[in-house]
């Protein structure tokens, strides 16, 4: 019998947390003193968030929740791994900051209210569900009309190419119109994480997706990782030629027109 996906990832980041291994590292000290500005560099948020409801989504770890409720946000962290969110709530007593963490799946929020968020944040994650769709229509509920959504994604680029360089650069191996789960990978990469279970979304259920769940696309920026003197093969080298993320601003719009492409079969 095939283990359901969400069960898979959620035993693999409980073990990326015990073994603090990469993108588990809890935020600094100093970086609560001033947090929105490192949270938020685009200014995107208007430089206030005290007061706001802010749902930081897969996004578990003890560093974006913790900075938001710094900020004075009323914070909600929710991750679908509870050693992940024990981190979490480890440096929030240690700060005195007040948050609540929630363990749920990204593609279901059915336990949080309807119409209740101002801001929504999710760090790179969607690509460990199967539908991105899914997830666009749970955030789409419970953010409130007029709430921003930022949210970043691994560029299907990314995860089309080999992880090394060959002879003639970075081949294209995976196919863009393909379904089900990539191949594993035989080891860590800063790309993928290997012991995890990933999906390459296209930019029609990214983009389109986010229209068609009822949001408006305010800005894109693209994360800069690459590094033009960078030794061949490294992460920052690979991104010169191969894009590894995009980080997109949505507001959830005031009316939503129903579609019968927003109905996402359960």
């Amino acid at each position: 019998m095939v283990e359901p996906t969400y069960l898979h990832n959620q035993r693999a980041w409980d073990e990326r947390a015990k073994g603090r291994k990469r993108h588990t590292k809890t935020v600094e000290p100093e970086h609560l003193k001033d947090s929105l500005p490192i949270l938020d560099p685009e200014g995107w948020l208007g430089g206030n968030v005290r007061g706001q409801r802010a749902l930081c989504l897969a996004s578990g770890g003890g560093l974006q929740g913790p900075m938001f409720a710094a900020a004075g946000a009323e914070t909600v962290v929710v991750d679908l791994s509870s050693e992940m969110l024990a981190l979490d709530k480890k440096v929030a007593a240690r700060h005195a900051l007040s948050l609540e963490t929630r363990q749920l799946s990204m593609d279901d929020l059915s336990a949080l209210p309807a119409a209740f968020f101002d801001i929504v944040l999710q760090p790179v994650s969607t690509c460990y569900v199967p539908d991105v769709r899914r997830v666009f229509a749970e955030v789409a509920r419970v953010a409130r009309p007029g709430a921003v959504y930022i949210s970043q994604h691994k560029q299907p680029a990314n995860l089309q190419g080999d992880m090394l360089p060959t002879g003639e650069g970075y081949l294209v191996r995976e196919r863009y119109f393909r379904s089900g789960p990539l191949p594993p990978l035989d080891m860590d990469a800063m790309h993928r994480e290997a012991d995890a279970v990933e999906y390459l979304h296209r930019w029609e259920d990214i983009l389109g997706g986010l229209c068609r769940a009822g949001f408006t696309i305010e800005d894109a920026v693209e994360p800069r990782q690459h590094d033009l003197v960078a030794e061949r093969g490294t992460f920052q080298h690979r991104c010169c030629y191969l894009p590894p993320y995009i980080k997109l601003k949505a507001r959830r719009r005031e009316e939503t027109r129903t579609s019968s492409r927003l109905i996402v079969p359960a």
